[in-house]
């Protein structure tokens, strides 16, 4: 079978797969898949090719879904997938992924990591950070409104099994060298519009890449601003000038220049949309020091579209493809890094992610 491009799209009513070849001009849809779940996050795991999706029902509880064959079979799974009954935090959902190094990686809401090693068939908790700076807060309710505050993101090293990062939300990011034993803020350098009651923690982090090409070279898109590292996270820089807004939640890095990367502003306001409803992705080609409109082809006037933290991919080919899905359901793709735009699904359920994979 020639190789062909897969994006994977989590909604409010369960996981959609969007196919094409490597022009990536005409798509099929599949789905919705997941019972119709809520999927806060759908991953490929390119070692195995499984598709993951973590998911939350409201009458079901939490599960990860699971895909040997690209959507056509399905399997759930919330074995070992909760804290206890009698235990201080209570799971809600899963809402951020991993696959890397032979297992799967799982981010809960009350915040916790839980791995599997068996393909996703049973899990098991690794982590609740126990000792950190703040983690007492974590799970007062007042702290929080309306739930706990959750992990919706776990980033691997690309080449070493036991070094990993998670965002806490309204904490911040945290680093462990040696598989979950221990962990160390990395915050420095961020700024937070809000009193905090440690030096360390406290900071919005929504979104956390590092570019393929230099594990040292991260990026972020917090709460108050676009920040990037040369250090592996260990120090940040505020890198917002020239954006319309310091707030969003989607973002992206080139797999072929470590000195480009991708975000979506938002408006800061409840309303959470692009400014001025004008749809526009951004682009920065010299790390941050300037920044470019990209929007031809999207929609420049009454687009009042949001867009999830984890709701932006790029792939890895030559050329590479962008890819952003709305709240209200739009998923948008650019063929030649984000240079031109077409809108290729236009009615799905509100998206929660956008997940690209180059498959045989």
């Amino acid at each position: 079978m020639p190789r062909r491009v897969v994006l994977l799209v989590g909604t409010r009513k369960g996981c959609f797969v969007m196919e094409s070849d490597l022009d990536r001009r005409d798509w099929q849809i599949r789905g919705p898949y997941c019972d119709g779940w809520p999927v806060y996050h759908a991953i490929h795991d390119r070692e195995s090719g499984t598709i993951y999706a973590a998911a939350a029902s409201e009458w079901h509880g939490t599960g990860i879904w699971r895909s040997g064959d690209l959507g056509e079979t399905w399997q759930l799974s919330s074995e070992g997938l909760g804290y206890g009954e009698d235990a201080e935090l209570k799971l809600s959902k899963v809402s951020g992924l991993s696959a890397a190094h032979g297992r799967v990686l799982a981010g809960a809401e009350a915040a916790g990591v839980f791995e599997s090693r068996d393909g996703g068939a049973t899990w098991s908790l690794k982590s609740t950070l126990d000792g950190q700076p703040g983690r007492e807060l974590w799970n007062i309710p007042e702290n929080q409104p309306p739930g706990h505050l959750g992990m919706p993101a776990i980033m691997p090293h690309p080449t070493e099994p036991e070094h990993f990062w998670v965002v806490i939300q309204g904490m911040g990011i945290f680093e462990t060298t040696d598989d979950a034993a221990t962990w160390t803020p990395r915050n420095n350098g961020l700024r937070a519009a809000w009193p905090r009651e440690h030096e360390d923690v406290g900071f919005c982090v929504h979104k956390l890449v590092m570019s393929p090409l230099d594990t040292d070279r991260m990026y972020q898109q917090n709460h108050v601003g676009m920040h990037r590292s040369d250090d592996g996270g260990h120090s940040w820089v505020e890198v917002t000038e020239g954006l319309p807004t310091e707030f969003g939640f989607a973002a992206a890095t080139h797999p072929h220049d470590r000195d480009s990367f991708y975000v979506i502003p938002l408006d800061p306001g409840h309303g959470r949309f692009m400014p001025d409803g004008h749809a526009s992705v951004w682009r920065t080609s010299d790390a941050g020091s300037s920044w470019r409109r990209l929007d031809s082809g999207l929609p420049k006037q009454d687009a009042y579209l949001g867009v999830l933290r984890e709701g932006m991919a790029i792939d890895d080919l030559d050329v590479p493809g962008l890819y952003f899905g709305t709240s209200t359901g739009q998923v948008f793709a650019s063929p030649d890094e984000g240079e031109s735009w077409s809108e290729i699904a236009s009615y799905l359920p509100a998206i929660a992610s956008v997940e690209v994979a180059v498959v045989d």
